[in-house]
């Protein structure tokens, strides 16, 4: 049965802010998510159990109990959420699991960043754009998160869950950033963290290990964001749309 089930029912969040971490161009949402759990040491909070996630045993070196494959991770004090994932959502299953998790969002009060790569050339520090649902235009306003500079979507897993927001009117944020979409981008992760997270959220966030630990994060990510290539409509993205407006 599809759930959210939560482990940590001491940790009292009051209309938390939560990043989305799914897997999509240039990792940008995984990179980000990953950052945010290591530098504020979050708690486990919750396991995510719904319809299109892979039933798959997840364990990581160094520990030998096993996790499932998607996870929310809780800082009280922040009032921050953050959804982590090691693993892609399928394109069949992504509606459904984008119902199911909006769900506990609406019923928890969760007001949730969505995270996206916009797959374009970059030129110098990689552009961010941010788009809305419900009412949260305002917010990405007073950010100072400025609009695509042109049509386009939001494909795979995120753009489900931005879809099913718009739909049942959840207020929500899209934070879309060139990158990278054939390696991953710590540069893209960075700008969203600082430009957008951080003022959205209200967080001061350092970013000096994204930059420092480049080299090592692309290592650690390029096997994943091969499958991700090979996934195809499995893997987040914005992308512009031309010539049929």
């Amino acid at each position: 049965m599809a759930h959210v089930q939560v482990h940590a029912d001491d940790v009292d969040l009051d209309s938390p802010v939560l990043v989305e971490g799914l897997p999509g161009a240039g990792l940008v949402g995984k990179i980000t998510a990953d950052h945010l759990v290591e530098q504020f040491d979050m708690a486990l909070y919750g396991s995510i159990y719904c319809e299109g996630l892979p039933d798959v045993a997840v364990y990581h070196g160094e520990r030998s109990d096993v996790l499932p494959p998607v996870r929310l991770y809780a800082d009280a004090e922040r009032d921050l959420l953050v959804l982590q994932s090691d693993v892609p959502v399928s394109p069949s299953g992504a509606p459904t699991f984008a119902d199911c998790i909006t769900g506990w969002f609406e019923d928890n009060d969760v007001f949730p960043l969505y995270l996206s790569g916009l797959a374009e050339e970059k030129d110098g520090v990689p552009e961010l754009y941010g788009v809305a649902t419900g009412e949260a235009t305002s917010v990405v306003e007073e950010a100072g998160v400025v609009p695509p500079r042109e049509n386009g979507l939001v494909t795979g897993p995120t753009g489900a869950l931005l879809a099913h927001a718009d739909r049942v009117g959840l207020d929500a944020v899209g934070l879309v950033v060139q990158t990278d979409p054939q390696f991953p981008d710590p540069e893209a992760a960075r700008v969203v963290l600082e430009g957008g997270v951080g003022p959205i959220a209200d967080l001061e966030v350092n970013t000096d290990a994204l930059v420092e630990q480049a080299d090592e994060i692309q290592s650690a990510r390029e096997e994943l964001a091969r499958q991700l290539q090979d996934a195809g409509d499995e893997s987040t993205q914005a992308q512009p749309i031309r010539g049929f407006q």
